[in-house]
């Protein structure tokens, strides 16, 4: 991923695979903004302490870095399920309920997801300009979130999976998540490869890790992406907390940062 350092002090990361196709995304960092502590300082939850008026003033803040309106921005209320929302202008400065997923193929309209820990993810396709993002937990994961926003392209604007570009953002790595007997026993349940996302670092007997990203290029890939059509970050959110919010590292004790996304008029 590219930095990038704004004028107001607000910092980002973009996809390198996007650099060629005309569409725009930036993951926040949790630079630039107003909040306190423990929320320092770009950050995007008003669930978790912080005021709604440093929230609203970080959200004016991104905007401005990246040169759109804040009230153009389009949200979900992301409850860690599978729903994703087709939205157009009419739902700008919106956030829909039931959803954890956007998509849409209109020029310019901002789609947003928040995370600290769980996976921010992008498609876009380039054959018919569409772009979705998903949020995705361990439970949106196994549930299918990645799946369900490409087919929610699909059903929409008729998306071919084997067009279709894959962006991971920052979120816990393998090497930080732990998990229980429980969600390794869904993992095994509902990954093609359960052996290749479930790793035991601590020894057979102890809990295993999860790699939430291999677990959604494994359905993505199921579902016809190709591999060489994705890009991770491979930022562990866990273990880079100077530049990212981590919900597991800091035990709840955050705020959340940004994913942003938009189509640019195509070329």
């Amino acid at each position: 991923m590219h930095r990038h350092h704004h004028p107001n002090g607000v910092i980002t990361l973009t996809f390198d695979s996007l650099a060629d196709w005309p569409v725009a995304a930036h993951v926040s960092t949790r630079h630039g903004g107003v909040s306190p502590a423990p929320w320092k300082s770009l950050n995007f939850s008003v669930l978790r302490g912080d005021s709604p008026d440093n929230v609203a003033e970080n959200r004016r803040r991104l905007a401005s870095a990246l040169q759109l309106e804040p009230g153009w921005f389009v949200r979900c209320h992301q409850i860690h399920g599978t729903g994703i929302a087709k939205v157009g202008w009419e739902d700008a400065g919106n956030t829909l309920a039931a959803s954890d997923g956007l998509v849409t193929d209109e020029i310019g309209l901002p789609l947003t997801i928040v995370c600290a820990a769980c996976v921010p993810l992008l498609l876009y396709d380039p054959a018919h300009h569409a772009l979705g993002v998903v949020h995705a937990g361990w439970r949106g994961t196994l549930n299918g979130a990645a799946t369900a926003l490409l087919w929610t392209l699909q059903a929409a604007y008729a998306s071919d999976p084997a067009q279709v570009r894959v962006c991971i953002g920052p979120s816990i790595g393998p090497l930080s998540y732990e998990v229980g007997p429980e969600v390794a026993a869904l993992a095994q349940l509902r990954l093609p490869h359960p052996a290749a996302a479930l790793h035991y670092p601590n020894g057979p007997q102890a809990n295993p890790h999860l790699d939430l990203w291999q677990a959604n290029l494994q359905l993505l890939h199921q579902a016809g992406v190709p591999a060489e059509q994705c890009e991770q970050s491979a930022i562990d959110t866990a273990r880079h907390t100077a530049d990212f919010f981590s919900h597991r590292a800091e035990e709840g004790r955050c705020g959340l940062f940004s994913l942003v996304a938009w189509l640019q008029p195509a070329q």
